[in-house]
This record gives C-alpha cells, structure tokens and sequence, in this order.
C-alpha cells in the first residue's frame, strides 16, 4: 500500500509492515513512535531505520532527519496508529459483526459464550486473556486486548478464514491506549465495575472513564448492552452513543433472570423478555454465571440471533478455562481453580464455595496477588478470605519486581481468624492444599486460572499451570498414584 493511502499528501512510497517495535526487522515499514510506560518511541528511530523504515510517524520534534525518509508528524501517535493499521488492513472489522466486552470481571466468560454459541449459527473468533482463537486455529493470547496492528491484522486473518463475527475482550489498558480505536463494534457489553488496575488508572474515575470509551466510540446503529444492577450503571447509559438495551436480576430490565435455582452442576432460571417467560437451564454455575449468561444472551440476541435457538445451545456449554474450572480425578473433595483476582471476584467465588460447601466442612484458600499491581487491594483480599476459610495458603502469583515476602505480608494484614500459611512455590502450596483437605471440603485455588507462566523480575518463566498441579497433587498425595516423570497430562 503507498504512504499517499494512508496519509493525506504523504509522498507515493510503498508501505509493506506497520511497526512499532524499532527492534524488529521490516522491509519498507511504517514506524509509529509510541509513548510507552518505560520508554519513549521516538528514542528510537535512527534503529528503527536502521531496520526497514522508510517512513516515521511522530508527535515530538525531531531535530534530525535523515535523507530519503518521510516524517510525518501528528498529534497523537497511538490514535493515529489505531486508524492507519484499519485502513492498511482493509478495514476488517466492518466485514464481520463485532462484539465488544468490558468490566472489571466475567469478560472471558461472555465473549468465550458468544463464540462458543455463535458458531452454532455462523462462523465466530475470539479475542482475549485466554487465546486468539477461529476456526481451527488456535493461538497464545497477546494481552487481553493486542496491540492495534496485531489487532487488525488477526481481525483479517479472521475474515479471510470465514469468521463472520468475533468476541472481543477489550480492557480498560486497550482503551486508554487506543488500541480498539479503528474498530467498527456492532455490540458493546458492560459487565460490572469495581476497582481494578488503579495501579495504572491511578483514581477510580480514571478506570471508568476508560471503560466507558467503548460505548462513546460505538455508532448510533450499534447496541450496548448494560448491567442495570451495577452502581455504574447510569454513568455507562449516559456515555452510550447507540441503542442501550439492559440485564438484571435485582432490577426491571429488557432481559432479566427471575426463579433462580443454584446448583452443583448447573443452574435453572427464567428469562424473562418481552413479558414473556423462557425456561433456562445451563451447565454454568454460581449467580455471577447468571449475570454473565444475561448479558452474551442480550448481546448475540441483539446481533440478530433468534433467541429461543440461542436458548437450545447453553444447556452445554463449553468450560472456560480457569474460569470456575472443576478438577475431578475422583477425590472426595472439591477442587475449583479460578481466575479470580480482585476484591468483587473473591466475594463472588467464595459465596459460591459456602453454597456448595456443608456448614461443618472447610473452604480451603490458595492464591497470592500480582507484584507491580494495585497493592491496596491484598489486605481486602485476604479479609474477604479470612471470612469464608478455615485455612488459607499465601503463595507466589506473579510477583514480578516486588518482594513476594512483602506482597504476602500484605495479605496477612487482613486475615485475623484463618489458619495461614505462606508457601512461595505455587505448585507445593497447591499440595499442600490437597494433604490437608477432608471429605466434602472446597479448595479455591485463585488469581491465575489457565496461565502457565509465572512472572518475576527477570521475565516471564514457565509454570505448570493450577489445574495440572492440582490433578497431579491429587493423583500423588491423596489417591497414592505414582507417575512416570515424563508422563504427558
């Protein structure tokens, strides 16, 4: 594609890659000269050159320029990048349908539901914290929400492979960012707002300004679909450019759940649309499911599925990886490993276990909190723990430069009842969690899910993950199995 395409009056040059990364090797490329948390782009451009650009896209002065490269300056870079990577890609977004899912919890949830029961109807991607996904290609997830060139260019690969719609989890970072700017969102999802990342927003108004960008960037022929139970609730309709249509439990709302019966292994309710009742039966369980069930409903029903045939498709859904996830290799107690992380989804995880936990057995706890993160949420998180667990193993999750010892510590300020522990290896507090449960006893094991990484301060390093530490704690120390040190899970 010419430069002339991208940007008005820019000279005729041939653009083959879009970059922002001035370490990598390009040929003709387009650099973008991005402000990031530790480094600022526009240091590197002489290597960014020195690589394959021809062209640099800047917002600062450059005192320098070298002969043959076109500079182009705008005022702000990471906008700019959003919209020329659409363009460069041909606009992907727009030949599909695009749903779009914030809030600080049940992201994952809903857009893995949307794609899960859209493609019952029509090829459906994913997008998210846990994998870029469609058709039969599976891929590591790249942050929660890319970066706005790998964005659209998996939005291409998307369409070019068949996929009519893709779920996307777009997070308050991508947001801030920029990174959905250029993205042409039919459906945008509000799923609930409680204080997360203030580590990086700074106040809580900041998070929440940021999340309400996806539904001021929506148009006015796109539907979004908001939580009427949630305190935010008002700020999200005022700020929603499209049509707001509503879901609930505790309030009147176009789609909302009433009778709810909880179980173990599934849930009964009815939807109540229209004035008209529809029986619903899931193999999703606790109430927060409900919401989150609610809200892929509202929103693929709004995208113009029928909604009694979207209906048919949740009685079976597909498990989410670590989101709710049951381990069972035959033991008589329960083991669930959870993402959860913040201070909302440990209330909501542990009402869950205290329902299908008996009054006189244990709620055992494993889980630590992310080093470089909001640290005035561990003390709450470990009160909210105190109140439901008999026992709770502090351990290492993702300490990153901070002192685990510290990050632990802080934990252990809000728990005044529960017998704990601080185990740094995950995998051995994981074991030790299984020794010492009982019959009919629930193990929570939080804050990672599906992850297998673990991240310290000299990067990223590999972890087994919770869920095959926690099948092999189980095979090993409460079944007495054996296995082959190389044996493949």
């Amino acid at each position: 594609m010419k430069c002339s395409d991208l940007f008005e009056n820019a000279p005729e040059i041939e653009i083959k890659t879009l970059f922002y990364d001035s370490r990598k090797k390009v040929k003709n490329g387009m650099f973008f000269c991005m402000d990031g948390l530790v480094h600022d782009g526009h240091e590197f451009i002489a290597q960014a050159i020195e690589n394959g650009a021809v062209c640099i896209v800047h917002s600062e002065d450059i005192s320098e320029k070298q002969k043959g490269i076109v500079y182009i300056r705008v005022e702000d870079v990471s906008d700019t990048m959003a919209r020329v990577a659409a363009r460069f890609y041909g606009y992907p977004s727009k030949k599909m349908k695009i749903y779009g899912v914030t809030g600080t919890n049940g992201k994952s949830t809903i857009t893995k539901v949307i794609r899960d029961v859209h493609s019952r109807f029509e090829p459906c991607g994913y997008i998210g914290t846990i994998s870029i996904s469609y058709g039969d290609v599976t891929l590591p997830p790249y942050l929660t929400t890319p970066d706005a060139i790998m964005l659209q260019s998996v939005f291409k690969d998307m369409v070019k492979a068949g996929m009519k719609a893709c779920s996307l989890e777009v997070s308050s970072h991508g947001l801030e960012q920029n990174r959905v700017n250029g993205v042409d969102f039919d459906i945008a999802i509000f799923t609930n707002l409680t204080y997360d990342h203030l580590d990086y927003h700074g106040t809580f108004e900041n998070y929440l300004k940021a999340k309400r960008k996806l539904f001021e960037m929506i148009s006015e022929k796109g539907v979004c679909v908001l939580n009427v139970d949630d305190n935010s609730f008002e700020e999200f309709k005022k700020a929603s450019n499209g049509r707001v249509v509503t879901y609930g439990i505790q309030n009147d709302a176009d789609y909302r759940a009433d009778n709810i019966q909880l179980g173990i292994e599934g849930t009964n309710f009815s939807l109540i649309y229209e004035n008209k009742e529809y029986p619903v039966h899931t193999n999703l369980v606790a109430l927060y499911n409900v919401y989150n069930l609610l809200a892929a409903i509202a929103g693929m029903h709004q995208g113009g599925l029928d909604l009694e045939k979207i209906l048919e498709c949740v009685n079976d859904l597909k498990q989410v990886d670590g989101r709710l996830e049951r381990i069972d290799e035959g033991q008589p107690f329960n083991v669930i490993v959870d993402y959860a992380h913040t201070p909302d989804g440990f209330e909501k995880i542990f009402e869950y276990a205290q329902m299908i936990t008996p009054s006189d057995r244990n709620i055992i706890a494993v889980f630590g909190s992310a080093g470089r993160r909001d640290a005035k949420k561990r003390k709450v998180m470990g009160s909210i723990a105190d109140r439901y667990c008999g026992n709770i193993i502090i351990t290492d999750e993702d300490p990153r430069t901070d002192d685990p010892t510290a990050i632990a510590n802080d934990i252990k300020s809000g728990i005044e009842n529960a017998n704990t522990i601080y185990i740094p290896d995950r995998s051995d507090a994981i074991r030790q969690a299984i020794e010492i449960a009982n019959v009919k006893d629930t193990i929570l094991i939080l804050g990672k899910g599906d992850e297998d990484y673990m991240a310290y301060e000299n990067g990223k390093q590999y972890y087994m993950g919770d869920q095959k530490a926690a099948k092999r704690a189980i095979r090993k120390y409460y079944l007495g199995i054996e296995e082959e040190e190389n044996e493949e899970e």
